[in-house]
């Protein structure tokens, strides 16, 4: 008995993907050091808004494993058995499952956004509504008559919620405006997770083909979806040179009268952006000579892990250049 107990457990921790979890806050990462940069950073905003992004990571985990479980897109994909295909949880559980975790996500989200809004209620209600949809969107990416990650549309639905709402919305959390400045770094962040996704279905390119899974590798075919993956590693590449390029020319004109000092500042702010970017060149070589959808599978979780690391150095960067007001 507490053998199978032992089993069922690590099956739920398995169902709930904790390898996704750091992808899942670095927007919350970069979002809440921006306001550390702004001087508006708040402790409680920022564990709530980690908790509250975990819960929709593990919800969307668990959603994910019902819908593909249910249409049977598991039975023969080449990454690890998931819950549902294994028979190891039972479709109702993992339902039950689904539900508590919707009321766990949107009852962090309400503490969250009455926090950070007060009596507000006009954002409040703004903020609510994102959240529910929030919830509407993790389920029926895999789920219900008609799911979006069969029709293609993950990648956008990724790029909007990973990306711009995580970065963008985090920061407005704390300072109640849209600082655009940002908006850089929001997309980067939302093609580099897109590119997470794109490796997962390039990965099972073949299965979901048979199972008429429509993702964007299977419309377009293996060959072009490296190019697409080129894209959105390289786009976000230029992208965060760009915008640190406007913290580091700004350091220079306000640095005046300790030429030592800023030089310093300035080389080791350089070193943390080359040290975030790295990775992804040894990435796409990676991906360049890789010549079946198997080859993908252990890019996967570096690549992760790579987009994790770009947040905190990124994180790491905006505590630096604080030091300057």
């Amino acid at each position: 008995m507490q053998i199978n107990s032992k089993k069922k457990l690590k099956s739920w921790i398995s169902a709930a993907r904790l390898e996704t979890i750091p992808l899942s806050i670095s927007g919350i990462l970069i979002g809440s050091f921006y306001s550390f940069f702004l001087q508006k950073f708040d402790i409680i905003i920022f564990v709530l808004a980690l908790l509250t992004a975990i819960s929709y990571q593990v919800l969307s985990n668990f959603a994910n494993d019902y819908g593909d479980g249910i249409l049977g897109t598991d039975d023969n994909r080449i990454g690890p058995k998931r819950s549902i295909a294994s028979g190891e949880i039972s479709p109702s559980e993992l339902k039950k499952a689904i539900l508590i975790n919707i009321f766990i996500s949107v009852s962090l989200s309400y503490f969250l956004i009455k926090y950070s809004f007060g009596t507000n209620y006009y954002l409040l209600l703004i903020f609510l509504i994102l959240s529910i949809f929030s919830v509407v969107a993790a389920i029926k990416y895999t789920m219900g008559k008609s799911p979006y990650g069969y029709k293609g549309l993950g990648d956008i639905f990724v790029f909007i919620f990973f990306g711009l709402i995580s970065v963008m919305g985090s920061t407005f959390l704390y300072t109640q405006d849209f600082d655009f400045n940002l908006l850089p770094l929001a997309i980067s962040l939302g093609f580099l997770c897109v590119g997470v996704l794109n490796l997962n279905n390039i990965r099972d390119i073949e299965n979901d083909a048979t199972m008429m899974k429509k993702t964007i590798p299977t419309r377009i075919g293996f060959k072009l979806s490296k190019y697409y993956h080129n894209f959105l590693i390289t786009v976000p590449f230029l992208l965060t040179i760009f915008w640190s390029n406007h913290f580091l020319i700004h350091d220079y004109a306000t640095a005046i009268g300790d030429n030592v000092t800023a030089n310093f500042k300035i080389s080791y702010n350089h070193f943390l952006i080359i040290l975030a970017l790295i990775p992804f060149i040894f990435h796409l070589l990676k991906v360049h000579f890789a010549k079946t959808p198997d080859e993908f599978r252990p890019l996967l979780k570096q690549l992760a892990l790579s987009v994790f690391l770009y947040s905190i150095l990124i994180a790491i960067f905006l505590i630096n250049e604080s030091t300057f007001f």
